[in-house]
Formats: structure tokens, sequence, C-alpha cells
């Protein structure tokens, strides 16, 4: 059964900064590149980044490019991300999903599993 789960999220000074963290079981890490999205109340999940299965690609949406940095430990079976200069408006529920193959990675319908999610507040 495989599972995604993540951990990191909290509440947070705008300016401050968190790591998220998402540790995958049940699959074989290095064979699914990995992602982030997130979701405010009221509004449609949204892409925030991906990143390849050898770690060697990323791609970031235009709102974090800059302020977030996706990485991840295929020993460790873990995807993260850095979140700096962190802004009222990327509160949200933050999710990591696996996907295979070549596909937009921004499109959250790639992706074949989810995690629960964990929840990223931003007081200003």
């Amino acid at each position: 059964q495989v599972q995604l789960q993540e951990s990191g999220g909290g509440l947070v000074q705008a300016g401050g900064s968190l790591r998220l963290s998402c540790a995958a079981s049940g699959l074989t890490f290095s064979n699914y590149g990995m992602g982030w999205f997130r979701q405010a109340p009221g509004k449609e999940r949204e892409f925030v980044a991906a990143i390849s299965r050898s770690g060697g690609i990323t791609h970031y949406a235009d709102s974090v490019k800059g302020r977030f940095t996706i990485s991840r430990d295929n020993a460790k079976n873990t995807v993260y991300l850095q979140m700096n200069t962190l802004k009222p408006e990327d509160a949200a529920v933050y999710y990591c999903a696996a996907y295979r193959g070549s596909v937009r990675q921004a499109d959250d319908w790639n992706y074949d599993y989810w995690g629960q999610g964990t929840q990223v507040t931003v007081s200003s």
C-alpha cells in the first residue's frame, strides 16, 4: 500500500521559513517524480513545485519561484519543500504527490498518489 506522509507544517510569521517533508512508502521511490501542491480555503488546488526522479530537474510555480526549493533524498524516500520568505498568501494545506513518466507536472490529474496534507499558516 502506497503512503505519502507530509510533515513540517505549522504557524509562521510572514517572512519566516518552514521546511516540509514527505516520506513515501510502498513504492519504488526513485521511479517516481514528486510534486507539491497546495489548497487554500475556497480556492482550487494549485501546483507549487515538482522534481524529477533523479532530482536533476525541478519546476516551480511563478508565485514561489526564488522563495521555495524542492529537493529529494532517494535513499530516505523523502521529498522536501523548503519555503522561505513566506507570505500570508502562501497559507494553505500542502500536499505531496507522486507521478510516473513524462507528464505535465503542473496538472494534478497526472499524479498517481497523494498524501493527506499538512497545514501551513502564515501570520501577517
